[in-house]
Formats: structure tokens, sequence, C-alpha cells
């Protein structure tokens, strides 16, 4: 009995995910898998439950969003709209140094307050308790995640500005191996939120030795004055370890740091030439977006959030958070680049979308009050965009060779619990962004390289085995789409647009998008490390 055929996609211009020009040829779907890629003369002459005839249109590999934070959303809306559409089929989930897993202790306690906002009733400790939430409730994409260091740090010793000792090293060593063990694909660390930025070098040198055939994944401890000696450390620790590292959102933050770029790309380059593995992501735009609170000091962290708030409440530490914040940010620029994102309390759903510079003279206080004020109203709980970075320098990152692109969002969709706010465009807007913007109109590369970075590049970055790649025995996660219309239509002003050009996405061989618009299907898997 011959193979069942489910779809067979006609006459497609292919882009198979490896670099090179694009091939005529059909593409022909069983199950899950690429049955074969036949090109002419030859033709797939076979039946088919379904043929889409799709001359005129490209076919490329699922796209693969290397810098994900969709660990929670997925459990209130597993649609992924945003990814979906974009033709996002993969996401690298747990960066920054916050995962799913491990929460124990106070890892588990500093998340209430997230679980209880977005109603996520469901509980677990484990990476493995965990997946089988995820693929119980089932998903529209396929999610991987690096195991949080921030989550390791503190399940073990909390939120403490401290030095761990010899067995809490040991503990955290064990904690990580278990959750590569359950399936997370590397370590990532968030060395500007807590606890990681209480980490010293030896610390993450010391960990990343314990999973070294895996990845290094980091939100360096500064992108903007001290950028030069965070990419130092990065490539220290990936020669110390031994382990690949990757530099999550690539960049220069801050006018005053846009001239470091060549040293940044030097030293990378460097250590390529020396052996060490370097890679990096970045998003196709020039803000960023974070928590609000990441404009404080770092000391202000320490113990946790209630220790944050009640020093936010204490007047003569106030005082000293304002003047060290003042020091950081001394100019009206600064105020007039942040704008508030997401915000919980009703009565405050105006600001949204505003900077803090208009929201301060409107409520008449200085910016630096009313930031102060604002995360002791919300309970810390204010999402902010970062206006600071160059377009010249973001073409001269995502043309680098190594470098692959991260929406640093997380899954949302247009409508229902996740359709909150005004936050980053990126969300439903990087990848038709990249390939329709920075390709096609700007041509900084050919589409053949841009599909490449964020396909091929992307799964052999992170071990996604038999993804990538539009070849026979791989997993259907396709992409089909018009390399002339394909272009964001997200914005900040209205950040849940929906992007153009795609017309077919399908995940694991079930049609995830069809005829431009999402389905039903929850046809993504849990990608574990080493399967």
């Amino acid at each position: 009995m011959g193979l069942e055929i489910d779809f067979f996609l006609k006459n497609a211009k292919v882009y198979d995910g490896e670099g090179g020009e694009p091939f005529e040829a059909d593409i022909v779907i069983a199950g899950d898998r690429i049955a074969s890629v036949p090109r002419p003369p030859a033709r797939y002459k076979g039946k088919a439950r379904t043929t889409i005839e799709i001359e005129g249109l490209a076919v490329a590999p699922g796209f693969i969003d290397t810098h994900s934070h969709s660990e929670f959303t997925l459990l209130v809306d597993n649609r992924a709209e945003g990814k979906v559409l974009q033709g996002v089929t993969t996401e690298i989930n747990g960066n920054c140094g916050l995962s799913a897993a491990p929460l124990l202790d106070d890892a588990l306690r500093q998340r209430e307050a997230d679980f209880e906002e977005m109603q996520i009733k469901e509980r677990w400790n484990t990476f493995g308790e965990y997946f089988n939430i995820l693929e119980a409730r089932g998903i529209a994409i396929n999610f991987a995640s690096l195991v949080g260091h921030g989550n390791v740090r503190a399940s073990v010793i909390g939120y403490d500005d401290r030095r761990p000792n010899k067995s809490e090293m040991e503990r955290m060593c064990a904690l990580l191996k278990e959750a590569v063990h359950e399936g997370a694909i590397g370590i990532s660390t968030g060395l500007i939120y807590p606890p990681g930025v209480y980490s010293e070098t030896e610390e993450l040198i010391t960990l990343s030795k314990s999973v070294r055939d895996c990845i290094y994944a980091t939100h360096m401890r500064s992108e903007g004055d001290e950028l030069i000696e965070s990419i130092e450390e990065t490539l220290k620790i990936g020669k110390e370890a031994g382990i690949a590292v990757h530099v999550s959102h690539l960049k220069t933050g801050g006018r005053e740091n846009w001239c470091k770029i060549d040293h940044v790309i030097s030293d990378i380059e460097k250590a390529r030439k020396n052996g060490i593995t370097v890679t990096a992501d970045r998003y196709p735009y020039t803000a960023a977006s974070t928590d609000l609170d990441a404009v404080l000091p770092s000391w202000t962290y320490a113990g946790g959030a209630q220790e944050e708030l009640r020093r936010l409440s204490d007047q003569q530490v106030r005082a000293q958070i304002r003047r060290e914040v003042l020091a950081q940010h001394p100019g009206r620029e600064y105020w007039d680049s942040v704008t508030l994102s997401s915000l919980n309390g009703e009565s405050r759903k105006w600001m949204e979308g505003e900077t803090l510079s208009f929201i301060a003279n409107a409520v008449g206080k200085e910016p630096v009050d009313f930031l102060l004020d604002i995360l002791l109203e919300e309970r810390l709980r204010v999402g902010a965009i970062f206006h600071s970075m160059n377009e010249d320098n973001l073409k001269r990152f995502l043309s680098l060779p190594y470098t692959m692109i991260g929406s640093d969002s997380s899954a949302r969709s247009s409508d229902g619990p996740t359709c909150k706010g005004k936050p980053h465009p990126r969300g439903f807007g990087s990848f038709p962004r990249f390939i329709g913007r920075y390709s096609r109109d700007l041509k900084q590369m050919s589409i053949s390289k841009a599909i490449h970075k964020i396909t091929m590049l992307s799964a052999e970055t992170f071990g996604l085995k038999k993804r990538g790649r539009i070849k026979t025995g791989y997993l259907a996660d396709l992409v089909v789409f018009d390399e002339e219309k394909i272009i964001d239509r997200s914005s900040f002003e209205d950040p849940f647009s929906k992007p153009e050009g795609i017309y077919f996405v399908f995940v694991n061989g079930s049609p995830a998008v069809w005829e431009g618009s999402q389905t039903v299907t929850m046809g993504g898997r849990v990608l574990r490390h080493g399967k």
C-alpha cells in the first residue's frame, strides 16, 4: 500500500533554507513530513487529499523565532495568532534568564502575581510537569525552551544579592542538568534582571560547564554604557566553559553608545576565528521593550518584588533611587524616548502609548517622580518601550552572517486574554518586516540569505532536528508567501495589525494558516533536547 499524501503544493518557488538560489519544485506532504520535493522535469503524478496550486508564490521552511517569551501566554491562549500569521512555526522560549521551570521556593512565589493576573490555575515545579501541561492543552506552534538561570538561582538562593556557597552551586548545577534531561535545550541569562544581576562570571562559567553540549544564550549585563565589557564577559564564558554562546537582541543602546558597533563586531568575529561558537539574534526595530522597573538601579531588586516595593515606599531610600536614576538619565531626551505599553489600572489606560515626559506633564510631576509613583501604584507591573537604537547599526547587525531574528515577544492574539495594552509591534510584525523591508526593499541581503537566517541557521544553532529545511524526510513546517507583498502592518499605534503576503502555514504537516486566515488546528509540539 502506497504512502497517503495529504497535501500537494504544486508549482512552488522553493527557498529551501540553505541560502542558495530558489528553484521550481512541487512539495508533497504525507502526515507530518515532507515526502518528496520533485523538480522539473520530474513531477509528482500521484493523488493527494488536497492539491494547492501556488504558481507565483514562494515556499520556505517555517520561520523560527529564536527569542520568544510565550511560556505563560500559551497557557491562556494557545492560538499564538501573532506568530502563526507571520509564518513562525517554532519558538525558542525561556530567554533572558526567565523560563517556565524550574519553579521552586522563591522562584515560584515570585511568579504568583503573573499566574494571578493571567488566571493560570495550573501549578508545576519542573520542565517535565510544565511540558505535560502544554501538550495536554495543545499549541498552534512548536515550543522549545532554554532553562532560565534566574529560575535556577531563585529556586536555590532566592533573590539575595550574594554568591552561592558550594552546596548551593552544586544544587544549581543539578537543577540545570535535570532541566536539560527533561527537554530544555540550553541555558539563558538575564543579567540586568534579578536575580541574574547578582551573579558573577565564575558562577555562569561553572553552570555552563555542566551543560556544555547545549547553548548559552544571554541578555548581557549591559547593551549600552558597558556594552564592550559585557561582550567580553560573554566571550569569556564561551571560551572557559567550552559552550556555544548566543547574544540575545544584539544592539548598541543609547546614542552615546552607537559608536561602539565596530568594537562589538570585531570582538565577536575575533572570537569566532579563535574557535568560539558565537551567534546572535535581533528584532528588526530600533526600539526595545521590557518592564519599566529596569530603569531602576540593580540594588533595588534585592530580596524580590516585595522588598523592591518597600524601598520605593521608604522616602529616604526613594530619594537615593531618584538620585541614581537622574544621574543615569539627566536629560529630557531620555524621558521623551520611553513610552508605557501596559498598565493594569483601568483609570490609567490612557497612559498606554504615551511617553513618560508627556504623562508626567499631564499629571503635574517631574518624569522621575512619575516613574517612581507609577511603579509603586501599579505594584511594578508596568511595561515600557524604549526608543534608544540606531537604524544604520540595526542594518549592520541584521546583515551579519551569524545573526538570526528573534521577536523578543510573547505569542499574542488580536482578541482574547492576550490582547492587552499597546505592546511592541514586533509581536505581529518581525518576520514579514525582516523579509519585506530589510531584504526585499532595502536590499540588505538576498531573500535567500534572509530565509536561511530564520530557518536552517536558527534550527542548527538551537539543535532542532529535521527542521529548518525543505528536504525529503524533514518535518513539514512550511510557509507560503508572496515575495512582492510580504510586509508587516503592525505599528506602535496599532500593534495587533496583521501582516500581509502570507497565505499558507503548515506546522508538522497541519495547516495553521489557510488562504491568509488562521485555522483552529493545534499542530504544534514541544521540542525536547536531543529529540
